[in-house]
């Protein structure tokens, strides 16, 4: 007969450096988040609806590529080719691909390249093409988000979160096409355009990977970028900063404090005994150990609980790796692995001569008690 015991007992998270505590950033708001959990590990004013400037491309090439091939080609309006500031000098009338478009609005944040974008896929109509944009926020759940130009620049009605921002870019690394591209440093598109990318943080942060900046006079210097590190993939969003050398230095060192809030750590592992198994006659208890390794990021500033449920005693015989439970580790109500719990060793029965000797020798000690 087996007997089921739940034991649960906890243990310390991996012990992190020391932090004085969030960084200090001088900026309007900022959110980091874990991309794989949604933990939030730092946040500032994240719902404050504020301008966004050209961190509203994401949404623009998000929406252009669920409407349009990479290989169609774009006949540029006037008003794209008119639009100013940031530019890649597009010229009315001129022919040019989808894919092209794209890279420029997301590397050098091209305002023509994304009205030319917005006038393609909504038929001359940029107003249509807006409407698409804010019927995508309202599907994603981007409730502080409204836009009312695909190319970001200041205009009313004009506004998103930090937190919206970052949901957005979560979602546009989605995209293979956009994962491509926020990566790029440099390139080079039709017409021999050099394109270069603003964000100074890509090639410089270890792990950064993307992925959009954005700068105007009401939206002040911006960026959302994820990074990974320590087996995790952080992203951070930071609006309103004063100056582009500011947003670099706190966007990095928001990265930095996301990235040590985690640890890659062995969260289950095959040389810890996670129970003892009686299995009668007098023998000493039957170690249950591990089937396999659990290894995943972990915060370092919470415990981890370790539940365990296991057979509290066993009939013979019992087979090395033979399955008598189950180990499971959380942080908090988070799931962080699994695994089934098996027999060190195997225990074999004992034959006629020993199973007489135990009970004789069990007898003897009952009678010893009663009598002393």
């Amino acid at each position: 007969m087996r007997r089921l015991l739940l034991v649960v007992c906890s243990a310390l998270a991996l012990a992190g450096p020391a932090h004085a505590g969030t960084p200090r950033i001088d900026a309007r708001s900022f959110f980091v988040v874990n991309a794989s959990t949604g933990d939030v590990v730092a946040s500032r004013d994240a719902h404050e609806r504020v301008p966004i400037a050209s961190l509203t491309k994401l949404m623009t090439v998000l929406v252009a590529l669920e409407h349009a091939r990479l290989n169609d080609v774009v006949t540029v309006q006037r008003d794209a080719a008119e639009v100013g500031e940031s530019t890649i000098h597009l010229k009315a009338g001129e022919h040019i691909t989808v894919h092209d478009l794209v890279e420029a609005a997301l590397v050098q944040s091209a305002n023509d390249a994304a009205d030319a974008l917005a006038d393609y896929v909504g038929h001359d109509d940029a107003s249509a093409f807006v409407s698409l944009m804010n019927a995508k926020a309202r599907s994603l759940g981007l409730d502080e988000t409204h836009f009312a130009r695909p190319d970001g620049l200041d205009a009313p009605d004009h506004f998103s979160s930090a937190r919206d921002v970052t949901a957005l870019a979560r979602v546009a690394m989605h995209s293979r096409v956009i994962r491509s591209v926020v990566r790029e440093r440099t390139a080079t598109i039709a017409g021999g355009r050099h394109l270069h990318t603003w964000n100074d943080l890509l090639g410089v942060f270890p792990g950064l990977f993307g992925v959009k900046t954005g700068h105007t006079s009401r939206a002040g210097w911006c960026e959302v970028a994820a990074a990974r590190g320590h087996g995790v993939t952080i992203y951070a969003t930071i609006l309103g900063s004063p100056s582009r050398s500011q947003r670099n230095a706190d966007l990095a060192a928001l990265l930095r404090w996301g990235l040590s809030r985690y640890r890659l750590r062995r969260v289950i592992a095959t040389g810890r005994t996670y129970a003892l198994v009686q299995t009668g006659f007098g023998r000493a208890g039957l170690p249950l150990v591990a089937a396999g390794v659990v290894r995943r990021a972990a915060r370092v500033d919470r415990p981890l609980v370790v539940h365990v449920v296991a057979a509290a005693a066993v009939s013979l015989p019992v087979v090395a790796r033979e399955r008598l439970g189950v180990v499971r580790v959380y942080e908090g109500r988070r799931l962080l692995g699994t695994r089934s719990l098996v027999a060190a060793r195997t225990v074999t029965r004992p034959g006629l001569g020993g199973r007489l000797g135990f009970y004789s020798r069990r007898t003897l000690h009952h009678l010893w008690g009663f009598f002393s």
